[in-house]
């Protein structure tokens, strides 16, 4: 399998998979606001999406990972948020996420970030394990919070 990183030539073939990793998490599938979301990212270098293809087949994609850029002001330095990662259904069990995380573990060595962050379900044993395998470590300093930015 061949890791590269996507650029807009890749739009199409990444659409049909972000689609379904958002069907996965119970959003609407919603194609042409999900390609024009990824077109931007993309287009305004906002994020880094890695692409896991076969060897012999540049059609067909295994699975990706999309990471966005940030800092640490304690650390003075950058940190990646890994923020979206899938496999194709067909694609599983064959390390596809391993060598999407090794890739983008050496792109933020790369970058001198200091840290990869990711969140993951509690009740999702296989992506814990997997990144675990990488080097993720739980967070036992900080507690996680969210505030909802509701549109009333």
């Amino acid at each position: 399998m061949r890791i590269i990183q996507a650029t807009l030539d890749h739009l199409d073939l990444l659409t049909p998979l972000f689609v379904k990793y958002r069907e996965f998490y119970g959003e609407l599938s919603y194609p042409e606001s999900s390609k024009a979301f990824l077109e931007k990212r993309l287009r305004r270098k906002e994020s880094v999406v890695y692409l896991a293809l076969p060897d012999d087949d540049d059609k067909k994609l295994l699975g990706f990972c999309q990471l966005y850029p940030s800092y640490s002001s304690l650390s003075l330095k950058r940190v990646w948020i890994l923020n979206d990662i899938y496999v194709a259904e067909d694609a599983r069990r064959q390390l596809v996420a391993d060598h999407l995380l090794k890739v983008a573990k050496k792109m933020a060595k790369d970058t001198q970030a200091v840290r990869m962050r990711v969140l993951t379900s509690s009740n999702n044993e296989v992506a814990r394990k997997t990144y675990e395998s990488i080097g993720f470590k739980v967070d036992t300093q900080f507690i996680n919070y969210v505030l909802p930015i509701s549109e009333d």
